[in-house]
């Protein structure tokens, strides 16, 4: 008797000798394996085992079309060890049994059978087959839970990264809704310069970081109601240096990687104009070029304490008339058919209620 273990394992054989075929199948139900099925006619066997899962088959060779190799040739995309196949033949030649083997059978057996060496090899197959089955199970399993494991990593680290930003934001008179306005307009540029659906959810996530630097920043500079004065400005030039010094890490994330090259970039010009390091044109990294146009335009259009918000004419126009100064121009371009989009980001996540936003 076969162990209870096999009691579901699917066995399928495959004999034009219907004598051959039933003499196995009933010798196979009697040692346990109830889900034994037989069949003399090749073509439909064939076609049954393209579109039925099995574990084992047990296959004739001498047949009328298709023939046992045929069936091997057909059945040769299968997994061997989940799906492994006994050849039983009457062919007991050496060519016959090399082909056989090399076109993917398991084992052979030469007719007339020895019925208790037939159940011996039935077991081994099955164990086989058991074993890589359960084997792809569990791969299943541990590759469900690292899913699961990555994605609580993945919001913790999100929230990290949202306090990170406020913290940044409440030291400045920026807002919480301005961080959160930069990573989606960040996002809504880079989806329409045909960036990568990993590529925006990326920015989306590094842009609002881009102030981060300014937690190094003295409030007296930082807080200062008036015009700062050289050695003040001097002094604010340095929160992208400190930005990148917070987030760069040798074992950083794609997305603190990102972060980083925003926080040192994003005051960057496209004529060289820029700090801290002076880079122009495509020296500025996209993500930095992107945040600049995004930072820019929402400190344009949202009020403070300190200045009105300008209405959108005047804050289009200003982008517009800084292409290939301040911006790349090839984004400047690509923003004027963002604008309305951009503007309902800005009405959805405003800081206090607008009337016309003109």
């Amino acid at each position: 008797m076969l162990s209870k273990d096999f009691a579901q394992s699917r066995v399928v054989i495959v004999d034009d000798v219907v004598a051959n075929s039933r003499l196995l199948e009933s010798s196979l139900k009697a040692f346990g394996l109830r889900d034994t099925i037989s069949f003399s006619d090749s073509a439909i066997a064939l076609e049954w085992l393209q579109h039925n899962p099995w574990n084992l088959l047990l296959l004739d060779l001498d047949m009328p079309a298709p023939n046992g190799f045929d069936i091997l040739r057909s059945l040769a995309g299968r997994d061997r060890s989940s799906n492994p196949i006994i050849i039983i033949t009457a062919l007991n030649d050496s060519t016959s049994r090399r082909t056989g083997l090399e076109l993917g059978a398991n084992d052979y057996l030469s007719k007339p059978v020895d019925l208790p060496e037939v159940i011996l090899r039935v077991r081994s197959n099955l164990q086989l087959s058991q074993a890589t089955l359960g084997l792809h199970e569990a791969n299943r399993t541990l590759e469900q839970r690292v899913r699961e494991r990555t994605a609580q990593l993945s919001q913790s680290y999100s929230a990290l990264v949202r306090t990170l930003c406020r913290a940044s934001a409440y030291r400045d008179s920026e807002t919480g809704n301005h961080i959160v306005r930069i990573g989606e307009s960040a996002a809504l540029i880079a989806r329409a310069y045909g960036m990568s659906s990993e590529w925006v959810e990326l920015i989306r996530q590094a842009a609002p970081m881009h102030d981060v630097g300014k937690i190094g920043i003295a409030d007296q500079i930082l807080l200062k109601p008036g015009a700062l004065n050289d050695e003040e400005r001097r002094l604010m030039q340095e929160h992208p240096r400190i930005g990148y010094s917070i987030l760069a890490d040798q074992h950083a994330s794609e997305l603190t990687a990102m972060a980083a090259e925003i926080a040192l970039t994003h005051h960057e010009k496209w004529d060289g104009s820029g700090y801290p390091n002076g880079l122009s044109g495509h020296q500025i990294p996209l993500s930095g070029r992107i945040v600049a146009i995004c930072d820019v335009y929402d400190a344009l259009r949202m009020p403070r304490p300190y200045k009105a918000a300008w209405p959108v004419e005047k804050a289009q126009a200003f982008i517009r008339e800084q292409a290939g100064k301040h911006f790349d121009p090839e984004l400047v371009t690509l923003v004027e058919s963002l604008y309305e989009q951009i503007e309902t980001l800005q009405h959805e996540l405003s800081d206090c209620p607008q009337t016309d936003p003109r």
